[in-house]
């Protein structure tokens, strides 16, 4: 039995590549790891390198798989030279993860979200919450038969049918840039509202889920509630609001709302009250925003505004992950082992923005928070698995890896796309006044409550 009052052992701050990896990818991370498969006697590939070299291929170079499994291979065992060897040859490595059950890697990923809420605890929290962007991808997939059958393409019915797709619904934190949770599905079936209300009890206290326009619905909006997760959705005109007293939408700023569409008043289901907010812009495109933080010293209009200016860090982290990583298409050519790339890359994707997020100096106070760069942290790994051997360790090279800050004097344009259609943003959500008759139905549900 352990001594009373004794201290839990302080895991050092890693200097190198490997004991940096160990501060995430710890002993209780990989027994709770272990208890989410069976047991063999003795494989040949056990679970600790098989992990390691599935995660390191995503960062080494190479044209092919096999390229990058030598790498990742070659480093693992100089890095862990007291565990038994693994395999030589790609082809076993690959048979190893397609009976790898993919609960493996989900227990992985939910022991690296508390490994994640304990490294970073307070840098999580901005103004009272934690913000926690939500969006959706979608990644290509080799053409194989097995594949376009599984997966199933989509496309106007005078053109050719595209590529098989695999979606990609991630919430990811705005301050840090970290991925916190995602989830996997058919491209041409998803749904990234269901993706959201399945990954809801994933979430940690405090939470305020940013999303946009995709994520207007009763349900979301219901369930959320429900939970007593926060939330900031722009909404569209596909939303109806009433409010009681008519207002013009030129002269709306915010107010308290109720959201009761026609459909769910027959169904008798209950009206939703909420906060919508309108955030001028300077080219006259206001965005509506709806929460249920009814309370404005909580969430103030100006800092509803900023979380959803910092939502694009979503759409960063999506760049990020298919560029810089090069998961833009997928290398994998059967269902099983598609599932099994993404959700390790992934993974992979996640450590390494971990490092990268903690190598950064916390944020003061009245200052704007400062975020790595994913390509120099990159960078910084691939040098370590070379073992070239530079000058400053590993940590050290990494609080300089921050991503660019300079003001921008022209406006950052993008290069036109042919055949891309320009972006309409949505349109206001339509306000309505309520009726004696509404009126009514909503006192006695507010008193049935």
């Amino acid at each position: 039995m352990a001594q009373a009052g004794k201290r839990a052992r302080i895991r050092p701050k890693g200097k190198t590549l490997p004991q940096a990896m160990r501060q995430f990818l710890t002993p209780a991370v990989f027994k709770q790891v272990r208890s989410a498969t069976y047991r063999r006697k003795q494989p040949r590939w056990d679970i600790h390198p098989l992990v390691h070299v599935l995660l390191l291929m995503t960062w080494c170079c190479g044209d092919s798989l096999p390229e990058q499994f030598e790498t990742a291979r070659g480093f693992y065992a100089v890095y862990c030279p007291k565990r038994r060897r693994p395999g030589e040859t790609f082809s076993g490595f690959e048979k190893a993860v397609s009976k790898l059950p993919i609960a493996v890697l989900r227990s992985l990923a939910g022991a690296l979200r508390e490994q994640i809420l304990t490294a970073f605890g307070q840098r999580l929290l901005y103004e009272g919450f934690i913000p926690l962007g939500c969006d959706g991808t979608r990644l290509e997939a080799p053409r194989t038969d097995e594949l376009e059958q599984r997966l199933g393409t989509f496309g106007k019915k005078d053109s050719a049918p595209t590529a098989p797709t695999v979606w990609n619904t991630s919430i990811v934190h705005l301050t840090l840039g970290i991925p916190f949770c995602w989830r996997l599905g058919c491209g041409a079936k998803s749904s990234e509202r269901t993706h959201l209300l399945q990954m809801v009890r994933l979430l940690p206290k405090l939470a305020l889920i940013v999303a946009d326009a995709g994520y207007v619905g009763y349900e979301v909006v219901r369930q959320l509630t429900e939970k007593n997760v926060s939330f900031l959705i722009r909404m569209s005109s596909n939303a109806t609001f009433y409010l009681a007293e008519e207002e013009p939408l030129d002269q709306f700023q915010e107010s308290l709302v109720y959201y009761w569409p026609q459909g769910m008043q027959k169904k008798g289901n209950p009206p939703i009250r909420g906060r919508l907010i309108r955030v001028q812009s300077r080219d006259h495109r206001d965005v509506w925003l709806l929460t249920n933080v009814l309370d404005p010293r909580c969430l103030s209009a100006a800092l509803a505004a900023q979380f959803y200016r910092w939502r694009w860090e979503n759409e960063g982290f999506f760049r990020t992950y298919k560029r810089t990583m090069k998961m833009l298409k997928l290398k994998s050519r059967t269902v099983r082992m598609v599932h099994r790339e993404a959700e390790a890359s992934m993974i992979a994707t996640q450590l390494l923005l971990c490092h990268g997020a903690l190598a950064m100096p916390i944020r003061k106070a009245d200052e704007p928070p400062i975020m790595c760069s994913p390509r120099r942290v990159l960078l910084d790994i691939r040098r370590d698995i070379r073992m070239e051997n530079p000058r400053n360790p590993f940590t050290q090279r990494l609080t300089k890896a921050h991503r660019e800050r300079r003001p921008r004097t022209t406006a950052k344009e993008k290069r036109p796309w042919p055949r891309r259609k320009s972006h309409e943003p949505p349109k206001p959500p339509h306000i309505l006044k309520l009726t004696d008759e509404l009126k009514s139905q909503i006192q006695k549900y507010l008193q049935a409550v």
